[in-house]
């Protein structure tokens, strides 16, 4: 799920931005900012980078549940579902300065009018995947500049924003439960 739907939305930013500058070439990739000899990948020039920085697994309750019903109205006992929160990192890397903040003012409207996307909005929409929630990160100064140090690159003009919600599920099941078919209404004396 992770590769579908950073996938998806590296397409669906992509088209944005062609659609937006009238423009025949991709210009979003989804890609590493550094190879591990250190060296800058030559595919990364003078494009937008979408790169996964983090993943952090939903904690709330209610994703969770075990039984699942069935097609003949038993239930299946399966681990519950998992779902995460992926952050990604958009770098605007541009030869030209002026073309890296246009290129990510545009990026920052992508995902304002895209904070939600769903099966209703885009047909394309993954199998596996319900929706995917977008929403700016919060970073400072010293921490924009640890990660970049981190990551032992360059500072290119940037955003970091959380995709949120996605689910993870195996479908192993351990076991079976048989439905409830009919309660009894006696009391015993």
């Amino acid at each position: 799920m992770i590769s579908k739907a950073l996938q998806f939305t590296n397409d669906l930013m992509d088209q944005f931005l062609r659609n937006r500058f009238a423009l025949e070439e991709s210009k979003v990739i989804l890609n590493n900012l550094i190879e591990g000899n250190g060296s800058v990948p030559e595919i990364n020039k003078n494009k937008v980078i979408l790169s996964l920085i983090n993943i952090e697994k939903e904690t709330i309750q209610p994703f969770y549940t075990r039984h699942q019903q069935m097609a003949n109205g038993n239930y299946a006992d399966v681990n519950p579902d998992e779902r995460y929160n992926l952050y990604i990192l958009v770098s605007s890397n541009f030869d030209d300065y002026k073309e890296s903040l246009k290129f990510l003012n545009e990026v920052m409207l992508f995902f304002q009018v895209n904070a939600l996307v769903n099966a209703y909005s885009f047909a394309n929409l993954p199998a596996g995947l319900d929706r995917l929630e977008f929403e700016i990160e919060k970073i400072n100064y010293q921490q924009m500049q640890g990660l970049w140090t981190a990551m032992g690159a360059k500072y290119q003009p940037s955003v970091i924003y959380k995709m949120r919600l996605i689910n993870i599920q195996g479908n192993q099941v351990r076991g079976f439960d048989g439905a409830i078919v009919q309660t009894s209404n006696q009391v015993a004396t």
